[in-house]
């Protein structure tokens, strides 16, 4: 029965789902389904009315009884679905369709809408096309979250001559900047629509494309060049022109010289780099080749870019060829190739670094222009530096080589610390030396222009008192202070460290439990039994204190069952691993204490201070605004997972489904999230109302665009002033707002000072550029010195390696591994060990994620047979199976002459040296197994 109607509603289900609310037709709900069902599709109503919808479709499509299909109609024609109504009855949706380019281009143009109208005053023209709980919402609401719940209402609509009388309701209330987006009085640079409305005439309008994110500010048509006057090609990019200010960033980059671009973060820096790009390619003399890296500093941003590049591109030209090379998908890929082959390679730097070290490219001048994306970051031992390293030396090396053009885009040049405009000046001109920079781009004529598409959110501070006398830290502190004891019994470990004033729970107590194992690993006694055990007991006293720091760091953030969760977790691995008589006794004071810590987890009148301001927070800014987005910053993954745990764990917050977003790397016990968990979750936050929140580390501070982002949250989370910018940018919607909670009063002092340099920065930026000034003369300088430096600790630093065998000990109990001579170097950063004994040594275990890269198969994990500390991986390499690849600094490296004892954090460092890898080799040994 009604199968026919059935089959025709699964099919026309996405006109449906993207149109009905379900709470409006709550009594049809009510009449024909369970109450548990009816309450899950309202909840998850609160969330999502889309997916709402499709569970209530879902539902529908099961029903049987007598009545149902016509009772769906009758309730859809009563509650004012005239439109849909009307389609499911002829199962035509003619008239729906032709609502689909107006909803899709109000999308577009939504921030300016929003920023415009005064929806309380546009839907007194508008009432026969809303609902009137939906009227009566948008009146309780504020200017910018009514006009979002407008928006929202228009794009969910069944009314065919909604356009119709959003276009009067516009007109009445002379809306005439949206007007104007919408109805073009001239040809403009916008793009023209025609739309036809019920009554059959035509109407046309255009649009603005959505200021706020830059991956959206692109056309669909091809440039049009025009060789003779460089500047005027370049006033279009893709067929869409650039705006005034945006030409001005970019006229410099245009002339070919070496330039940083400063912009505010949303303003299109990247629309300009698209732009640098399509000029450099196209205004080339006869001959001449033209070849572009652009550079991402991190994974997720490198992503974004790549789409973007790629998206622009095969629309603008597809002659021009772009690739793109990252992290583990450059390996084992041919760079030199892939490089060799296209126009414009999209790559993270450290990957063109290593084609330059290994000599898969033979140097910079097969570029003709380097673009550095976050070029702030031009500094120390950073790829970006290591890279201009390589530019400069050739440079004032008189090698003659034509080297690439330098652009470089940021949205800050306040690097370093400064105290006055001299200092910024000087930290500025450091910079524009490492990039060989000459000029400093920024919006100086169309300012105004620049502050109509950008906006800079509000800043507020929320200062909150801190825990007073609370228990569990003091039982903390006495569980602490009781094995620091017990530590002191075994060695004077205050001996092994120069830090003092070491309070609990401070980054400071983790320093000195960092420089009190570095010692440990070389801590030598005449008995080697004895060093052996002092070594493994210090190191397994140390880790306990290190893990009590990060609950008490963890409990002054957030709850205090979240810092006893971490413990427990990290009690549970002790005991699955090697559980020595040390470890033993550490996790049986921990058992001891154990009930008291749970006692004082529950009690609901010690809740942390800092949360429940928090929540105020989050309760204020989702009751005044629904749709918001936010993402909160914080220090630490532990406490993104606490605060994730909080967030689902509170009634009042659990709809904001929270997702976290960390780093990629392995960092003590917390493994990294790969790069499509973290392109699932930010697509999910971006693109559909089921994640409200994002909880995200430093990993989303710079680069990552989130548009509809208009909430930042500063969770005792405060940096320099880069990062300061960097991170306020992250909230890139109108009406967005920064702000950072601390009880820490030097926090919120230091955020403050920041504010206060960023207009030092303004004004150095501002006299550097002053016609007189010695800026050139500055940056000359400061690179002949550079250059002096790196060329004398070249001669005066390099490792001498010798030729001395050293024996490897695991560096946690000093039990012996293998020797030096044994082991080999595969692809220059791969160390193999090649000795049946060494199997003796360790035992294996799973590998939880195996992979492959550059001829390598990860099999299992490798960890020293005595203590269980990770030693490395098992590895297949070819067709050569079993093999042992180390990391050095799970060991100590001990001379086996001297008896002199050695730690080495990177292979680099190293002083002994090493055979490379020989398949030959391999393949006698091999054969001599076998005999």
């Amino acid at each position: 029965m009604y199968e026919l109607e059935k089959a025709n509603l699964k099919r026309c289900g996405a006109y449906i789902v993207n149109i009905l609310r379900p709470s409006y037709i709550k009594g049809f709900m009510t009449t024909y389904l369970p109450p548990v069902i009816v309450q899950e599709i309202l909840s998850q109503e609160l969330s999502s009315v889309t997916l709402a919808a499709e569970l209530l479709l879902q539902h529908i499509l099961t029903l049987d009884e007598n009545g149902w299909f016509q009772e769906f109609l009758d309730v859809l024609e009563s509650q004012g679905y005239i439109g849909l109504n009307e389609a499911i009855k002829k199962w035509d949706f003619e008239q729906i369709e032709k609502l689909e380019p107006f909803k899709k281009f109000l999308e577009l143009i939504e921030p300016s809408f929003i920023k415009n109208v005064k929806a309380v005053e546009i839907i007194i023209y508008m009432r026969e096309c809303l609902f009137d709980q939906d009227c009566e919402e948008i009146q309780r609401l504020s200017n910018i979250a009514g006009a979002q719940k407008l928006v929202e209402c228009l794009k969910r609509t069944d009314k065919i001559n909604s356009f119709k009388l959003l276009k009067l309701a516009l007109d009445e209330c002379n809306c005439d900047i949206v007007l104007d987006l919408l109805y073009p009085e001239d040809t403009g640079d916008k793009k023209k629509v025609k739309y036809q409305e019920g009554n059959g005439t035509e109407s046309s309008f255009r649009i603005e494309i959505r200021e706020e994110a830059e991956e959206n500010n692109l056309s669909e048509n091809h440039c049009k060049a025009s060789g003779a006057h460089d500047v005027e090609h370049t006033a279009e990019c893709a067929g869409k022109k650039l705006r005034k200010y945006q030409e001005e960033l970019a006229g410099p980059a245009f002339r070919g010289e070496n330039t940083i671009i400063c912009a505010p973060t949303g303003c299109g820096k990247t629309i300009v780099a698209l732009a640098i790009c399509d000029h450099h390619l196209k205004n080339k003399k006869e001959g001449q080749k033209r070849k572009i890296a652009f550079m991402a500093t991190r994974v997720e941003v490198y992503e974004q870019q790549y789409s973007l590049f790629q998206q622009h591109f095969a629309d603008a030209d597809e002659d021009v060829s772009v690739t793109g090379l990252c992290g583990e998908s450059a390996e084992g890929v041919p760079v030199g190739m892939y490089i060799e082959t296209n126009d414009i390679i999209v790559l993270t730097p450290q990957i063109l670094v290593n084609a330059l070290n290994c000599g898969t490219i033979p140097s910079l001048s097969m570029f003709s222009l380097l673009i550095f994306d976050e070029c702030h970051n031009t500094t120390g031992k950073h790829p970006y530096n290591v890279l201009m390293t390589m530019y400069l030396d050739s440079k004032l090396s008189n090698k003659n080589e034509l080297l690439p053009q330098i652009v470089g885009l940021t949205a800050s040049v306040g690097v370093g610390s400064f105290k006055n405009e001299r200092e910024a000046e000087n930290n500025i001109c450091q910079l524009c030396a490492f990039m060989d920079v000459r000029v400093i781009s920024t919006v100086i004529e169309n300012k105004e222009e620049l502050k109509s598409h950008i906006h800079v959110p509000e800043k507020q501070f929320f200062f909150v008192e801190k825990r007073s006398g609370d228990p569990f830290t003091m039982t903390i502190y006495g569980i602490m202070s009781k094995i620091e004891e017990l530590a002191k019994e075994v060695y004077n470990i205050d001996s092994l460290s120069n830090i003092k004033n070491r309070d609990y729970g401070s980054q400071k107590y983790e320093q000195w439990i960092v420089d009190v194992q570095k010692k440990c690993r070389t801590l030598q006694l005449e008995d080697k039994q004895k060093e052996s055990q002092l070594c493994r007991e210090l190191f397994n006293y140390t880790e306990h204190l290190r893990k009590y720091n990060d609950a008490l760091i963890i409990n002054e953030d957030a709850r205090t069952k979240d810092a006893l969760d971490y413990l427990d977790t990290f009690s549970a691995d002790v005991r699955n691993a090697g559980f020595d008589k040390t470890e033993q006794l550490l996790t049986q004071i921990f058992e001891d204490n154990y009930q008291q810590l749970h006692q004082l987890s529950t009690e609901e009148s010690r809740e942390n201070p800092k949360l429940k301001e928090l929540k105020y927070i989050l309760d204020e800014e989702y009751r005044n605004n629904e749709q918001t987005r936010t993402v909160l910053f914080v220090r630490t993954r532990a406490l993104a997972e606490a605060l994730k745990n909080w967030v689902e764990e509170n009634p009042s917050l659990a709809h904001l489904k929270p997702g976290v977003l960390i780093g990629r790397g392995k960092r003590s016990q917390q493994t990294g999230m790969t790069l499509p968990s973290k392109k699932g979750l930010l697509e999910s936050f971006k693109k559909n109302d089921q994640s409200k929140i994002l909880i995200a580390t430093s990993v989303a501070d710079e680069g990552i665009d989130i548009p509809q982002c208009n909430l930042v949250l500063l969770y005792e989370y405060v940096g320099n002033v880069v990062k300061m910018i960097q991170v306020r940018g992250r909230g890139r919607a109108q009406g967005s707002k920064c702000i950072l909670v601390s009880s820490k009063k030097e926090q919120i002092e230091k955020e403050k000072l920041n504010m206060l340099r960023e207009k030092i920065v303004d004004q150095a930026v501002i006299n550097l550029q002053l016609p007189g000034n010695t800026m050139l003369t500055k940056i000359e300088v400061l690179q002949r010195e550079d250059k002096n430096v790196r060329d004398y600790n070249r001669l005066t630093l390099q490792t001498v390696r010798t030729d001395d065998c050293f024996r490897l000990l695991c560096s946690k109990c000093k039990s012996p591994a293998c020797f030096t001579d044994h082991i080999r170097v595969l692809q220059d950063s791969h160390h193999v060990v090649l000795d049946n004994a060494f199997s003796e040594c360790y035992i294996t275990k799973p590998h939880g994620r195996p992979r492959s890269y550059g001829g390598f198969q990860k099999k299992l994990k490798m960890f020293c047979k005595t203590c269980e500390h990770d030693w490395g991986i098992i590895a297949s390499y070819m067709t050569i199976e079993h093999l042992p690849v180390i990391k050095i600094d799970s060991f100590v490296a001990e001379n086996c002459v001297t008896k002199e004892q050695h730690y080495f954090r990177k292979w680099r460092d190293v002083i002994f040296t090493m055979k490379q890898f020989d398949i030959a080799e391999m393949h006698a040994r091999l054969h001599a197994l076998q005999k």
